[in-house]
């Protein structure tokens, strides 16, 4: 969900379970109990997939987990890992959140058994026919300054880029009006995006997962790697895929907020619109959220179809309002569950919260004059 922000003046913005043996079994048991993941992952380590798997869980969770198990485990079967990072998983998931995630797997499928898609070519990642050629000759060459040659960064850590071709856009357009069509139709009861938008529709909901997924692990993760390592970017394992409405008689627009997200990936869709101006006001972390906003923080960004903008899920950001016609856009929330299991224990978040660095940099002021001042030299 989205985490609203007060406003401040200054800020401006209006298991399968495989053939083990019994020795076998006894062996996984007890590493799992008296062993724990690595602390720094093995990135040479090429994982397995875990598509098409009946799992509670996302096969990019398993695949991203693996590179952190210990030496010994990496030379057994997919279903032998499998089976031992499920258990790490269970010992430390509470039962309401799988409870949670069974009753969103449920709902989903349900949705799915149902729903007859309009554009099947949606369904499976086709990447030269979704993305402009300047945006895969980018990733195919997997370099910062590959990255940077088709990127603007307007401020510090917000990143615009052409990306999305326009037939995919209509595609993805079309394929939305089909399944609000048949909500409608249904009057089947959908999950809205999060707690702030009360149009727009959740595409994991209905058949898009495993493409958006895709475009997480293959897309996204190699630029966040460059970009956002200090906030998990290099291990992001899980999303939230969704389009926003506005306009009249959608929603007009959007409260200043962070996204429960670590990376996150706007991509204006159309259609013929006016207003909808983004605004950005530095990156926080919880303790600072609040915190007034720096003029150097300060970007307002107009949309334009195709063009993705990339930023810090903590990043503070809104929507101006869409004073005519009709703006969509696509969503992408890209979640590493390895950051956030660490972010619980680490106190100094000075890598990437701004109001954070502000304070180091006054302690180390203070620090520096206090011993000038001991030394009896001026305090310059």
């Amino acid at each position: 969900m989205s985490l609203e922000v007060t406003r401040k003046e200054n800020q401006q913005p209006t298991p399968p379970t495989g053939g083990h043996n019994g020795n076998g079994m006894a062996l996984l048991q007890s590493m799992a109990t008296t062993h724990r993941l690595r602390l720094n992952p093995n990135t040479e380590h090429k994982p397995e997939s875990y598509e098409g798997l009946h799992l509670e869980f996302s096969p990019l969770l398993f695949s991203s987990l693996e590179r952190y198990l210990p030496p010994l485990m990496l030379s057994h079967s997919r279903d032998s890992k499998l089976h031992y990072m499920r258990d790490i998983i269970l010992r430390y998931s509470p039962e309401g959140e799988r409870t949670r995630v069974q009753k969103q797997r449920e709902y989903r499928q349900k949705i799915i058994s149902h729903y007859q898609p309009l554009h099947r070519e949606l369904y499976a990642m086709h990447a030269t026919n979704f993305f402009a050629p300047s945006f895969l000759k980018a990733i195919n060459e997997n370099k910062e300054e590959s990255f940077r040659s088709i990127m603007a960064e307007p401020t510090q850590g917000v990143f615009t880029f052409e990306m999305l071709q326009p037939h995919f856009c209509e595609l993805l357009l079309s394929e939305v009006e089909n399944f609000e069509k048949w909500v409608h139709e249904t009057k089947f009861r959908i999950m809205r995006p999060n707690t702030m938008n009360k149009f727009g529709a959740v595409l994991d909901d209905f058949g898009l997962e495993t493409m958006l997924g895709k475009l997480m692990e293959d897309f996204i993760r190699p630029i966040s790697k460059v970009f956002f390592s200090d906030v998990g970017g290099s291990t992001l394992d899980s999303h939230h895929g969704f389009v926003v409405e506005y306009g009249i008689n959608r929603d007009v627009e959007l409260g200043f907020h962070v996204d429960d997200s670590e990376v996150t990936l706007n991509v204006c869709l159309g259609k013929q619109f006016s207003g909808g101006d983004l605004f950005f006001r530095g990156v926080r972390c919880d303790k600072h959220v609040n915190t007034e906003t720096q003029s150097d923080e300060i970007l307002d960004y107009s949309h334009v179809p195709g063009r993705a903008v990339l930023h810090r899920g903590r990043h503070r950001h809104g929507a101006r309002a869409t004073t005519s016609g009709h703006r969509v856009n696509l969503l992408l929330w890209c979640r590493s569950s390895v950051f956030r299991e660490l972010r619980k224990y680490q106190k100094d978040f000075s890598s990437w919260c701004g109001e954070c660095q502000r304070e180091k940099k006054e302690r180390q002021r203070v620090s520096i004059a206090a011993t000038k001042q001991r030394e009896g030299k001026p305090a310059t």
